[in-house]
C-alpha cells in the first residue's frame, strides 16, 4: 500500500504533495487554483497563447463546476498567471459563454462515440472555445486557420490523439451549419 492512495484511520485522505495543483480533499470539495502551469508553447505565437489562456478559463470553470462568467470575472480580479488575461482571451471567454448550451449540444451530438463527460477536460475546453470561434466568432474568412490553430494546441496541451480529434470535429461543426473553412 502506498502512501499517495491509502487511507488513514479515520477514513481520511492524506495529505497532497506539495505540487501546486488543485487536490480537492474530498468528492465535491471547491477546486483552489493555485498557479498556472504553463505549457510549452513557445512555438506558438501571440494569438495562439491569447487561446490558451482562454481555454485555461473554460477548463477552470469545468473542473470547478462554475459559471464561466465567474471564473473570468475572478481571472480579472486576481490572476493565477504571472501576466494579466490579456483582452484577446477575456472576449474569446465571453464569445463562448452565451453560446455554451448550443456548443455543448452541436459537440455532443457531432463527437461520434464521444460524450463530452468521457473527453479529457483539455479537450474539452478546446473544442468549446473553438466551436465558439469558429461558429460565432467575427473572423469568418479564416475559420481554416482557426481550426488549425486549435489543432496545433492541441498538439502542446493534449494527448496524441487529440489534434486529431480537435481538427476533425471542429470540421464538422462547421461543415453541418454549412459555413465554410
Amino acid at each position: 500500500m502506498t502512501s499517495g492512495s491509502a487511507e488513514n484511520g479515520a477514513g481520511e485522505r492524506p495529505a497532497p504533495r506539495a505540487t501546486g495543483l488543485p487536490h480537492p480533499t474530498r468528492e465535491g470539495a471547491e477546486v483552489e487554483f493555485e498557479r498556472t502551469i504553463p505549457a510549452a508553447a513557445d512555438r506558438l505565437h501571440g494569438r495562439s497563447r491569447d487561446r490558451i489562456r482562454a481555454i485555461d478559463v473554460l477548463f477552470e470553470a469545468d473542473a470547478k463546476r462554475a459559471d464561466v462568467l465567474d471564473v473570468l470575472a475572478e481571472r480579472l480580479r486576481r490572476t493565477a498567471a504571472q501576466t494579466p488575461l490579456p483582452q484577446r482571451s477575456r472576449e474569446l471567454v465571453e464569445l463562448y459563454a452565451p453560446h455554451a448550451a448550443d456548443i455543448d449540444e452541436d459537440l455532443s451530438a457531432h463527437s461520434r462515440d464521444w460524450p463530452l463527460h468521457r473527453m479529457p477536460a483539455v479537450d474539452r475546453a478546446l473544442l468549446r472555445l473553438g466551436s465558439a470561434e469558429v461558429l460565432y466568432g467575427e473572423d469568418q474568412p479564416a475559420r481554416g486557420a482557426i481550426i488549425g490553430e486549435y489543432t496545433k494546441i492541441a498538439e502542446v496541451l493534449s494527448t496524441d490523439d487529440s489534434p486529431r480529434f480537435v481538427n476533425g470535429l471542429l470540421q464538422r461543426l462547421v461543415d453541418v451549419h454549412g459555413l465554410h473553412s
